[in-house]
């Protein structure tokens, strides 16, 4: 039987036009909360996963520690060692067969490697896992647009490649015999992962950054930091049918105050519901 437990791996703020593009404030404060700097609080969630079938599947992981120093903007506080919370659920960072990355910003891969602050030698934290990346996401990665180009850092992920433990993602497929689902989404980023997880009764989606908080769920409500928002309208409309036809509870990977929720249609739009 699927398990998941959910990491909140550490906390960041990040300015609301940013999270909320073109919608104006005094709209979009109604339903998330913001300090008089104009900064929203956002959290970095990651999922263990742990399957029937012996998988063990960490998805997301968070900014890490190699580069606060330049990231100083952003106020990045709270933040847990990602290996030593999975230790406290019971799995050794060894023991870890997938990693799966949503993207490769920097909030959202930091802690697949580490270095050390003496030497500077990069290491993985996960070495014996695969590393499921879209492939898209992976040259674009390489090179990014200028626009982009300051949300990825290099040793985040090189090593990982160089271990030959990457595993691009072409098409929607799952990971092994775990029922674990990828589905590849475009819009915030090129070639996005969104995992569908199933357990009895229902199916949870981590939608990541396609809908990075429960404001989001409005179509039109799309982030700045998106680069091509036309795509990310209709691939958000894509990922909400669904929710709504099948029942779906999707898990928010950057909302600090609500965990999760279902999604209903409300007219031409769509509410959630049973959220926490």
């Amino acid at each position: 039987m699927t398990q998941i437990h959910i990491i909140d791996t550490g906390y960041f703020y990040a300015d609301g036009g940013a999270m909320f593009g073109v919608v104006p404030k005094k709209t979009w404060k109604k339903r998330y909360d913001a300090g008089d700097a104009n900064d929203c609080l956002l959290v970095m969630r990651s999922l263990l996963v742990q399957t029937g079938d012996g998988r063990v599947i960490l998805i997301d992981a968070g900014v890490g520690t190699k580069q606060l120093d330049k990231l100083r903007y952003y106020k990045f506080f709270k933040m847990l060692d990602l290996r030593q919370e999975l230790l406290k659920r019971g799995v050794r960072a060894e023991a870890v067969t997938d990693v799966v990355l949503t993207h490769l910003h920097l909030d959202h891969c930091g802690s697949v490697t580490l270095k050390d602050e003496t030497t500077g030698e990069l290491s993985l934290a996960f070495p014996h896992a695969r590393h499921w990346v879209g492939r898209a996401q992976w040259a674009n990665f390489l090179s990014p647009h200028p626009l982009e180009k300051a949300s990825y850092f290099m040793e985040n992920m090189l090593p990982v490649k160089e271990a030959g433990l990457l595993q691009p993602v072409d098409t929607d497929c799952e990971i092994d015999s775990s029922g674990v689902c990828l589905r590849l989404y475009h819009g915030h980023t090129p070639g996005q992962i969104v995992p569908y997880i199933p357990i009895p009764g229902q199916t949870i989606v981590f939608p990541g950054d396609v809908i990075p908080l429960a404001a989001n769920v409005t179509p039109g409500w799309i982030s700045a930091y998106d680069t091509s928002p036309l795509i990310s309208y209709h691939e958000k409309i894509r990922l909400l049918e669904e929710a709504v036809n099948k029942k779906q509870l999707l898990l928010f990977c950057h909302d600090a105050f609500t965990t999760r929720s279902y999604v209903k249609r409300a007219g031409r739009f769509y509410s959630l519901y049973g959220n926490f």
